[in-house]
């Protein structure tokens, strides 16, 4: 089964150092992610075969909807995973919203449903639902937007926390933008279930994302559905193995042990299941100290835990040569996953880097769509093919 790869917008701006923040914390990069910039990467996402770029939502970054939207005529067949949060928002308009987007696209809207982690947060977008009532909401959205989609006649729905009367759309988007939705709790699992399309974890260690996707296939089941998966996954990727490691190295040694307990100390308040687990991943960032060695971040074999110090949300990274992360890649993908949403720092070279040096590993593998890019690794124009006879 052919994977699927994504890319990542930083509409708080892109850094060559990690960037501290996230989560319901202020992030900024020392790179400003103005339209001249955000255009560069998304054509080269799609210049370098990713399907999708995930723009994310939250106060510490740009409106994912108005960005993408300015970025659709930058590019021809990159698609656009559109983070949005459901509580601030009526059900009609944002379902009008991604009938408008698919339409004017030519059908290249994804959602990503975020129902809100942090309260506080929430209170700032004037929401002021705890977090268990969020997802209760979050369920009825999404099956009114659905609704909305499909119906041939008027909606009317009357739930706990919303209600709509006779609504409907000019037209129905086509094809159906499909639903990305993520989260540990219990309840999440179970919104999960019933409305998402794929489910997306964080990058934990093979066996713990074994468990959690062992744990949506039975809710999933259990409501008579089959959902895809996905990971989000910073990436770390170099000719050989040394290389990567110094590259990590270089981003922890940017790092101060002020800076990452400030950020820790935010984070340790999020209300966020999947937050709390990646803090986990690196012990909360007590043992952090000046001139630490990368490599004692390594949770799993090529798997690195340092991005999570600073960053809220995803907070690991596939480190080593493109042949180790390849193989990583291949490892996560026999769980299950079929989506991998990838970043790196800085985004508009570490997509060149993944996009020439691990794509053709995994389209040798048959993990990639037989349409996508060359499977032979990039090379120079004046070097001859391998058993190529010179003509001089």
């Amino acid at each position: 089964m052919p994977i699927h790869f994504h890319w990542f917008l930083p509409t708080y701006g892109d850094s060559r150092d990690l960037i501290a923040g996230g989560h319901g914390s202020n992030m900024r990069g020392d790179r400003p992610a103005d339209l001249r910039y955000l255009t560069q990467l998304a054509q080269a996402a799609e210049i370098n075969g990713f399907e999708a770029v995930l723009t994310p939502t939250g106060l510490w970054c740009e409106d994912a909807w108005l960005t993408t939207a300015m970025l659709i005529n930058s590019t021809e067949t990159l698609k656009y995973l559109v983070a949005f949060r459901p509580g601030l928002v009526s059900p009609t308009l944002a379902a009008q919203m991604a009938t408008t987007f698919q339409w004017q696209s030519q059908g290249r809207l994804l959602l990503n449903v975020v129902t809100g982690g942090e309260s506080s947060e929430q209170r700032a977008f004037g929401d002021f639902l705890p977090k268990e009532a969020r997802y209760a909401r979050c369920g009825e959205f999404l099956d009114i937007v659905r609704r909305l989609w499909t119906s041939e006649q008027p909606v009317s729905v009357t739930g706990e926390h919303l209600q709509v009367e006779q609504g409907s759309l000019a037209r129905h988007p086509d094809p159906l933008p499909p639903v990305f939705f993520g989260g540990s709790s219990p309840e999440a699992g179970e919104v999960a279930a019933r409305y998402a399309d794929t489910y997306l974890t964080w990058g934990e260690r093979p066996e713990q994302v074994k468990e959690k996707l062992d744990w949506i296939r039975g809710l999933a089941a259990a409501q008579g559905r089959q959902l895809s998966y996905g990971i989000r996954l910073h990436v770390i990727s170099r000719d050989t193995s040394e290389q990567a490691w110094a590259e990590a190295q270089r981003l922890l040694s940017g790092l101060s042990p002020e800076t990452v307990a400030a950020a820790q100390q935010s984070l340790a308040r999020s209300e966020s299941v999947g937050q709390r687990r990646m803090r986990q991943l690196h012990g909360g960032g007590e043992d952090f100290a000046a001139g630490a060695d990368a490599r004692q971040l390594e949770i799993y074999p090529n798997l690195w835990s340092g991005v999570g110090l600073v960053r809220g949300g995803a907070g690991t990274a596939l480190v080593g040569s493109h042949q180790e992360v390849a193989d990583r890649i291949a490892e996560y993908a026999a769980l299950g996953l079929d989506h991998f949403i990838l970043s790196g720092y800085p985004h508009l070279e570490e997509a060149y880097i993944f996009g020439e040096g691990v794509r053709p590993l995994l389209a040798q593998r048959g993990l990639l769509d037989a349409a996508g890019r060359s499977t032979e690794p990039v090379r120079s124009a004046f070097l001859p093919r391998l058993g190529d006879v010179s003509a001089s």
